[in-house]
């Protein structure tokens, strides 16, 4: 049997029938099933037999289904260069037929070959920074990212697309927005369902981030599906987005506004609906510097105020207040005697919309005489990145947390709808 035939598989009470492909280990057999997914079996006890031979062609592959020859990428003066940097993640992630897991293996070249659309659209330069799956992401590969980044801009790339898992691809973005001034789009993009799946959608994600990378809007954005339906791509500012679902295709969300721009998949079009940075408007730079000692806490009713001790002699501290930024008012003491040693605490609210006042009850005028710092409508998990680079950075850390630097405070809270 080849890779290409239709095979019947038995094993252990279990049938599967679909076409025989190529397998990255000796030990497993991948049958894709007539519903689309793939499933690897063990060899060890298995009886197949060859239904058809030849039904699907699988050239050009070696045992670990790679093309031998290599991807072979043809440059076009006329077309623009879009730099493809893979952090890994599902829109570059297969089935491990080991664990039945997905996970993260292909490098850039490996998602040119995976999404043929994205010929024809631009010239592209692959590069990959770092091979894992999003929840192993970490404040130093940040760094090597950014400066990956800066270094694609300053050799010619007139885009930046990153490919990343999508559970911590809001840190990322907000981490770049922070570090980078860049002259050129940087968008970030990744995919809710690997492609072995048939509603996979990382082929209009993929397609519609070079897009967005073409056009002129020179931000960090994410790129991600606007829908369940395969329409139209939103483009978020990095610094105002959040993962709110944990599986649909939908699952990011601009917080307290619509959307950037979107990009229609069928037409091919990128349209913004609010200012933005315009492209070649600031010089490229880099601050990459940050302070990794930064705490994220959320506070609950009934919360300890001994909780606080596991966050001692950090050099910053972001709490997710409730409402308008509050806490118990039996831990404010223990927040001003961190502060008093040094920690920079910052106030957020665990509310999806609305910004921080604590102006208006005593207990958010406790807090300020203690010393927290009110971090505006900034969202928790921005706020975080911000402040382990304003600890670097920033000549007035308080000032920093309370201006928009990369658009993560928004002027006003209102309703957009």
């Amino acid at each position: 049997m080849n890779p290409g035939d239709r095979v019947r598989v038995d094993r252990a009470d279990r049938t599967y029938e679909g076409v025989l492909l190529p397998s990255s280990t000796d030990d497993n057999l991948v049958v894709k099933l007539e519903g689309g997914y793939n499933v690897g079996v063990d060899r060890d006890g298995a009886d197949v037999d060859v239904l058809a031979e030849d039904v699907y062609e699988i050239d050009g592959t070696d045992s670990t289904g790679t093309d031998e020859a290599g991807s072979e990428i043809e440059f076009d003066d006329e077309l623009p260069t879009i730099s493809l940097i893979s952090t890994g993640g599902t829109i570059a992630s297969t089935v491990d037929y080991r664990t039945g897991a997905v996970t993260a293996q292909f490098d850039a070249e490996d998602v040119l070959r995976a999404v043929p659309d994205l010929a024809g659209r631009a010239n592209y330069r692959g590069r990959v920074v770092a091979n894992i799956l999003s929840e192993n992401m970490e404040p130093p590969i940040w760094q090597d990212l950014a400066e990956a980044v800066r270094e694609e801009i300053a050799a010619g790339a007139d885009g930046v697309v990153v490919m990343h898992g999508t559970d911590t691809m809001q840190y990322s973005a907000s981490a770049l927005s922070f570090m980078l001034e860049t002259p050129v789009p940087i968008v970030f993009t990744g995919s809710q369902r690997s492609a072995d799946r048939p509603s996979s959608d990382n082929v209009m994600n993929a397609v519609s981030a070079v897009e967005a990378a073409k056009s002129d809007c020179a931000e960090v954005l994410v790129c991600m599906h606007a829908s369940e339906s395969d329409d139209v791509c939103a483009l978020h500012r990095g610094t105002r987005v959040r993962k709110n679902h944990t599986s649909r295709r939908d699952a990011f969300e601009t917080v307290g506004a619509e959307p950037l721009g979107e990009v229609d998949y069928e037409t091919e079009t990128v349209e913004f609906r609010r200012e933005y940075q315009e492209r070649d408007d600031v010089e490229l730079s880099i601050e990459p510097d940050l302070e990794s000692d930064v705490e994220l806490l959320k506070f609950t009713p009934g919360m300890d105020p001994q909780f606080l001790d596991v966050v001692e002699e950090s050099e910053g501290l972001i709490i997710e207040g409730t409402g308008l930024g509050h806490v118990h008012t039996d831990l404010i003491p223990r927040i001003e005697e961190l502060i008093e040693d040094g920690t920079t605490v910052v106030m957020t609210s665990q509310c999806l919309e609305g910004r921080v006042c604590d102006r208006v009850y005593d207990t958010g005028r406790d807090l300020l005489e203690a010393g927290v710092i009110e971090g505006e409508d900034t969202l928790p998990g921005t706020a975080k990145v911000k402040l382990m680079w304003a600890l670097e950075n920033a000549e007035d850390v308080e000032a920093a947390m309370g201006t928009s630097l990369a658009g993560e405070i928004q002027e006003r809270s209102v309703p957009w709808e």
